[in-house]
């Protein structure tokens, strides 16, 4: 797993998160807020927009799981060359405790949080895996019953900066990958065999989740994962979330016949690097793979 950065409008993003949740959060009847840091001249920046997103949309849940009157605000702000996220509640809090372990891998955190949290621990951690991607950080500021405001920071890169950098960077050349493909409908699973052989040293296939799973902690050099989300067993949500508390690095593509946003947002809230719909165009996996293996 690594940064995809592109252009990214920040305020734009604001904006979307912000009426992804809009109707959730007002039918509990609360306020939700939003902040925009930057003027238009200087809010386009060269970052990973899906691992934005996703890192917010954590954070959101978290916050609309324990805040039952009151608001939410979110936003971000620039200091110096760094943005810095935030997301603030009038819920709960928490306490001294449960706020040293809140970004831990799951199995570490407290049944008293699993419970109440509806799995919470693996968006938490994967926030925090990506924020370290971008060698950002993250915190909480919490007192109980006082609310909380989570934090995040990554790097401010301007695109005409970037563009800049660019036009130095240096062609990588193509590189043999080892895929697994975790499909459960036989066709599908023969249409992408033949649609990844020519880039592949070597091809797993799974039918189930659980298979997934296990497969990725037997094989650590897997480089690339299609990912079907509706198979039997353990779906390819789950799969994910459960890949990534042993290798945040390995590329995920979920793949479903169902092409909504939501599921396109599921899939990158579990951890998911990217996300297809069926049926495929003939070019789409070489698409995929230029543009997260940089492949020529």
């Amino acid at each position: 797993m690594k940064v995809l950065n592109s252009e990214t409008n920040l305020n734009e993003v604001m904006e979307y998160i912000y009426y992804f949740f809009k109707e959730e959060v007002e039918g509990k009847g609360i306020n939700l807020l939003y902040e925009q840091g930057l003027s238009s001249k200087e809010v386009t920046v060269y970052s990973d927009q899906n691992k934005i997103i996703a890192i917010l949309i954590n954070l959101i849940k978290n916050a609309i799981k324990f805040t039952e009157r009151g608001s939410i605000k979110f936003g971000y702000e620039k200091k110096g060359e760094t943005l810095i996220f935030f997301v603030k509640d009038t819920g709960v809090g928490i306490d001294e405790e449960q706020k040293n372990i809140i970004f831990e891998r799951f199995e570490r955190v407290s049944t008293k949080l699993m419970v109440d949290n509806s799995g919470n621990g693996f968006g938490l951690s994967i926030s925090k895996a990506y924020v370290e991607l971008f060698g950002g950080r993250i915190w909480v500021e919490s007192e109980f019953g006082q609310g909380s405001s989570f934090y995040f920071t990554i790097p401010y890169d301007s695109v005409k900066k970037e563009q800049n950098n660019l036009l130095q960077k240096p062609v990588v050349s193509t590189r043999y990958l080892k895929i697994l493909i975790a499909e459960d409908n036989e066709i599908s699973e023969k249409l992408i065999r033949k649609l990844l052989g020519k880039f592949a040293r070597e091809i797993i296939t799974v039918k189930s989740g659980i298979e997934a799973v296990d497969s990725c902690q037997n094989n650590p050099d897997i480089d690339l994962i299609i990912m079907d989300i509706r198979m039997p067993e353990m779906n390819g949500y789950e799969a994910t979330r459960q890949i990534r508390l042993f290798n945040s690095e390995v590329i995920i593509v979920a793949q479903t016949a169902i092409a909504f946003d939501i599921e396109r947002e599921k899939a990158i809230d579990a951890g998911c690097d990217d996300f297809i719909s069926k049926p495929f165009p003939s070019n789409v996996f070489e698409r995929l793979l230029k543009k997260h293996f940089e492949l020529t």
